[in-house]
């Protein structure tokens, strides 16, 4: 039923894609799907702490509330504390070690784990996942 040279170039296509990487796995070519070194505009250093629920708790680096999200507003950023547990996991680090958010001279934003040199450019994450991080960034200190 399917037409034969929709068949012959769908095979073309898979085959021009495992030479591609047999051509870059061969010649050592450095990854170069990643965003250029830009240099660190500002940054702030948080713990997150989130649940399954969605809801999130995050501290300062000296362990000062920063915010205390309900499931509706902190599902990103919990999600994210997944994503870095198992980071950590794979190489035995404490959940509770800080991360950093940083915001590049490019304007992106990132979250940076030094403790296992995780990194997550968070435009990749859509718009408003970005804003919940860069409002983190520059939350003040909740008082009490």
């Amino acid at each position: 039923m399917i037409p034969t040279l929709l068949l012959r170039a769908m095979l073309f296509l898979v085959l021009a894609c495992l030479a591609i990487v047999a051509y870059a796995r061969v010649t050592d070519r450095p990854l170069e799907a990643k965003f250029p070194d830009q240099p660190i505009l500002e940054q702030r250093e948080i713990q997150i702490f989130g649940e399954m629920s969605g809801a999130a708790r995050v501290l300062d680096g000296e362990g000062r509330l920063i915010a205390d999200l309900s499931p509706q507003e902190g599902g990103f950023i919990a999600g994210m504390t997944r994503a870095l547990a198992r980071e950590r996991m794979k190489v035995g680090v404490a959940e509770t070690a800080p991360v950093r958010i940083v915001r590049y001279e490019d304007g992106h934003l990132a979250l940076i784990d030094d403790a296992t040199g995780w990194e997550a450019q968070l435009i990749g994450f859509g718009k408003d996942n970005t804003a919940a991080f860069e409002r983190l960034l520059y939350t003040p200190i909740k008082e009490g």
